[in-house]
């Protein structure tokens, strides 16, 4: 199980990383480039990337909770439901409560401005702050985010898979760096074997 999540979160590292280098081009979009979307064509689109975040959240809360059983396997069973339940709600309420507040950032900063009876006070300039903050927030974490998953699936594969944990000694540099470039690597590889699924696949949808 922990494999398969960590493929998955080096596969959403890899598609993160390929979709910046080489953007999707958009079929049939010539000459309608300044279409307006609907309403209900940016929930549908914001719902999708709702659902790819809270799938992601899920896998990594999921992984986090079999490395917590794992430390305390050989405890008595009421010491390992305890100790799982406790890191299973602290994992929870840790990443979806810091999406909720990021998320939310830039309702409270107008709020805050609202509530400014002067364009000088201190809620004025915090709700201005976090109003511009939250763009700059969101591509950061995109990219610290995208380097986390890459890590945690490279750190899975050098500890659970025997051919990595006996290849990594053998290479001089920080395992750190090992773990990324392992992540990475089968990361892109799940990514092509999807991709070519994907193409297979709508080849006969076709015929």
């Amino acid at each position: 199980i922990l494999v398969l999540g960590g493929l998955f979160l080096a596969y959403e590292g890899a598609e993160k990383i390929y979709e910046f280098i080489f953007p999707h081009s958009h079929e049939e979009s010539a000459g309608i480039t300044e279409e307006t979307l609907t309403e209900e064509q940016i929930l549908e689109a914001e719902k999708g990337k709702v659902k790819s975040a809270i799938i992601t959240d899920f896998i990594l809360s999921v992984e986090i909770v079999i490395i917590a059983l794992g430390t305390v396997i050989d405890e008595p069973l009421a010491q390992q439901i305890i100790v799982t339940s406790i890191i299973a709600l602290v994992a929870t309420v840790g990443v979806y409560g810091i999406v909720a507040l990021i998320v939310r950032m830039d309702e409270a900063g107008y709020k805050l401005i609202k509530l400014s009876k002067n364009e000088k006070s201190i809620s004025n300039f915090i709700g201005n702050a976090l109003v511009k903050a939250l763009p700059l927030v969101i591509k950061a974490l995109t990219v610290i985010g995208t380097i986390a998953l890459i890590l945690v699936a490279g750190g899975i594969f050098v500890h659970y898979i025997p051919f990595f944990h006996h290849l990594v000694p053998q290479i001089k540099l920080p395992s750190i760096i090992k773990e990324f470039v392992i992540g990475l690597v089968l990361g892109f590889l799940v990514l092509g074997f999807v991709n070519l699924f994907k193409k297979v696949f709508k080849k006969k949808e076709i015929a």
